[in-house]
C-alpha cells in the first residue's frame, strides 16, 4: 500500500523545515554582497596630499563627485594625518583604520577612551542634516572652506562641493576642544 501525503500531511510532518529553508535563503543573498574587491587608491594633487579613487566605484568617497560634479574625490586619512589626530586628542593614538568615506584613529585598549574621525562626503553631510534635526547646536565658524559648523566634539566644513566632518570622541569638557578642532578644520580645508 503506498501512502499519499497531502499538503496538509506534509507541513505537520516537517514543521521545521520551512524556518530552514528561509535562513539558507538569507544566508545566500548575504554571501552573494561579499565578493566586490576595494579599488586602490592613488595619489593625485602635487604635494597636497590629497588622494583619489582609482576604480570608479561610487563609494561614500567618491560619491562625494556624484552629488556634485565638480567636487573633488578626497581620502579622508589624508586630510588628517596621525599625529594632528593624537593632538587633537591629547593622547596617543592606534594607525588609522580606513574605509570608503571613513578615516578613524583610536585610542589603545589601555586608554584613555579617545577617538577621532574623518569623514568625508554624503556621510559627513547626513551627520550635520541629522544633527540639525535633533536641535544640536551649531555654531557657524567664519574663514573655513565655503561653509563650517561647530558642535561639542563635532566640526563641519564644506570646500568645492564636499561635506567634511571631524568627530572627536572623549570624556571631558567638550569646550576644551573647540579651538582645537577649528584649527585642525582649517588645516584639513586647506589640503583640497
Amino acid at each position: 500500500m503506498t501512502m499519499r501525503w497531502t499538503g496538509r500531511a506534509r507541513r505537520r510532518a516537517l514543521p521545521g523545515l520551512a524556518p530552514l529553508a528561509g535562513l539558507a535563503l538569507v544566508g545566500v543573498v548575504a554571501l552573494a554582497g561579499c565578493g566586490k574587491a576595494e579599488s586602490p587608491a592613488t595619489t593625485t594633487g602635487g604635494d597636497q596630499g590629497v588622494t583619489a579613487d582609482a576604480g570608479g566605484d561610487e563609494s561614500p568617497t567618491s560619491a562625494g563627485a556624484t552629488e556634485n560634479p565638480g567636487a573633488p574625490e578626497v581620502d579622508p586619512c589624508a586630510l588628517v594625518t596621525k599625529q594632528e589626530a593624537e593632538a587633537l586628542a591629547g593622547t596617543p593614538l592606534e594607525d588609522a583604520v580606513a574605509s570608503p568615506g571613513r578615516c578613524a584613529y583610536t585610542g589603545p585598549v589601555t586608554g584613555p577612551t579617545a577617538q577621532v574621525e574623518v569623514y568625508v562626503g554624503p556621510g559627513a553631510k547626513k551627520q550635520l542634516d541629522i544633527d540639525r534635526e535633533l536641535g544640536k547646536e551649531l555654531r557657524p565658524l567664519p574663514g573655513i572652506g565655503d561653509e563650517a559648523y561647530i558642535e561639542d566634539f563635532t566640526v563641519f566644513f564644506v570646500k568645492s562641493g564636499l561635506w567634511v566632518s571631524i568627530r572627536l570622541v572623549r570624556l571631558e569638557d567638550p569646550t576644551a576642544y573647540d579651538q582645537p578642532l577649528r584649527d585642525l578644520a582649517q588645516t584639513a580645508a586647506g589640503r583640497f
